[in-house]
């Protein structure tokens, strides 16, 4: 049943800024360390020709968190509740199963991004068992479980606002003399994998999809749905805020640096700004590993939870004990190469081939839900939403092929081969 279907009931209404959450979540566990780096990457190599991508990338994101938000509102049920009522239980599940290992395989990431900020300071190689340990108890700690995540990312955004912005600062106040770039010749910029990863780790399907579930779970309800889409919105400019400032900051300070990891964008800054420089930004990427390292392990637990219809709620069991296995498997991997250096080159590979297939099948799904008057009543997506959800649905089945034809099928290729 939705709200579609029920008599509207008034609820007060809040001003815009007091309903603020879910968009601000969402942009938390999109600002990771992949996040940090890529976008370091791209600033680095081609200074600022390239912040349009990042643009691109948020109106994308914003108009799929919108169709979240919109979803989460409007329903009374659980999103895969009614996939599973709408095209049967395994579609639920095969979305469910399928978040769950993208989550998992960017807990990895996350990991590596808390060790990261902390190995710069603490030569401890267990430091992520340490905050795996507090993330668990976290979970299990608070009865209202939205409400805490809530109050902790406000100040994580903040954090991260505070941190980024200083360095960019520091990156125009130290800015040397900058040279154009000239483009080799067999340069190929569409193609280069930093610059689909700057757009995959800032058009995050599965975090726009993951809305639905946070609008529900802060009780808004179809007469809120105004301030919903205000929300989403919000969080979406707040991603390209902070995207663009450490991307600025590399363009700035970093051009023509290689950097393999956040730990080398956190060196090569250290001599441009002193010593304050480096802390502060590792304050900023410990708020935007830790960040997105809670609500990364929700997305892949909670949805999972509600796919094999064993709930939503946060105060489920299900769901917890599920979040905890993101958080484990993400840890584990983590820990196999900060203890061996060793890359687990057969799981990245499968979550890749998991992506393939999931990303686009989530646009898609979201699409044809908000769509779907049976489910939206009058409250389905406007035009201009259709639009670009559309031109982000294409871009989606694109990078999909891409990463299947020269990603995933290379390296399954050599794995036979060995």
């Amino acid at each position: 049943m939705t709200h579609a279907e029920l008599s509207p009931t008034e609820s007060p209404q809040r001003k815009w800024y007091q309903a603020l959450g879910p968009g601000l979540i969402t942009a938390c566990v999109v600002i990771g360390p992949g996040s940090i780096l890529t976008s370091s990457q791209v600033g680095a190599k081609n200074g600022f020709d390239l912040t349009w991508i990042v643009v691109v990338s948020v109106i994308f994101m914003m108009a799929f968190m919108q169709m979240g938000a919109r979803l989460g509102t409007v329903l009374t049920e659980s999103p895969g509740t009614l996939i599973a009522n709408r095209a049967g239980r395994w579609l639920a599940a095969l979305i469910g199963i399928s978040i769950f290992f993208i989550a998992s395989a960017f807990q990895f990431g996350n990991n590596l991004g808390v060790d990261s900020a902390f190995k710069a300071y603490i030569d401890f190689d267990y430091i992520v068992v340490v905050f795996n340990g507090l993330a668990i108890a976290f979970l299990f700690a608070f009865k209202n479980l939205y409400k805490a995540i809530e109050k902790l990312m406000m100040c994580f955004v903040g954090l991260m606002l505070v941190s980024f912005a200083m360095n960019l600062g520091f990156a125009f106040a130290n800015m040397p003399e900058v040279q154009p770039a000239v483009p080799e010749a067999d340069d190929a910029p569409l193609l280069d994998i930093s610059l689909l990863g700057l757009v995959g780790t800032t058009f995050v399907i599965a975090a726009a999809y993951y809305q639905a579930y946070l609008v529900q779970q802060k009780g808004w309800t179809r007469s809120e749905l105004k301030n919903g889409l205000i929300d989403a919105r919000i969080g979406s400019i707040l991603m390209a805020v902070i995207t663009l400032m450490i991307m600025c900051t590399a363009a700035a300070a970093l051009r023509g640096k290689t950097l393999g990891g956040v730990d080398d964008v956190a060196k090569q800054l250290a001599p441009l700004f002193g010593d304050l420089g480096r802390p502060v930004f590792c304050i900023g990427l410990f708020a935007a590993a830790y960040s997105s390292f809670l609500v990364n392990s929700m997305i892949g637990g909670f949805i999972l939870s509600d796919g094999l219809g064993l709930g939503t709620k946060p105060s489920g069991l299900a769901p917890r004990l599920l979040t905890t296995a993101v958080l484990l498997t993400g840890m584990g991997v983590a820990l196999y190469v900060i203890l061996t250096g060793i890359k687990p080159v057969p799981a990245i590979v499968a979550a890749q081939a998991v992506t393939v297939l999931a990303a686009p099948l989530i646009g898609g799904v979201l699409m044809w839900l908000t769509n779907n008057r049976d489910v939206m009543g009058d409250d389905t997506n406007g035009p201009v939403i259709n639009v670009v959800g559309g031109i982000g649905l294409l871009l989606l089945a694109a990078m999909a092929w891409y990463t299947a034809a020269y990603k995933v099928w290379p390296e399954l290729t050599k794995l036979a081969g060995s």
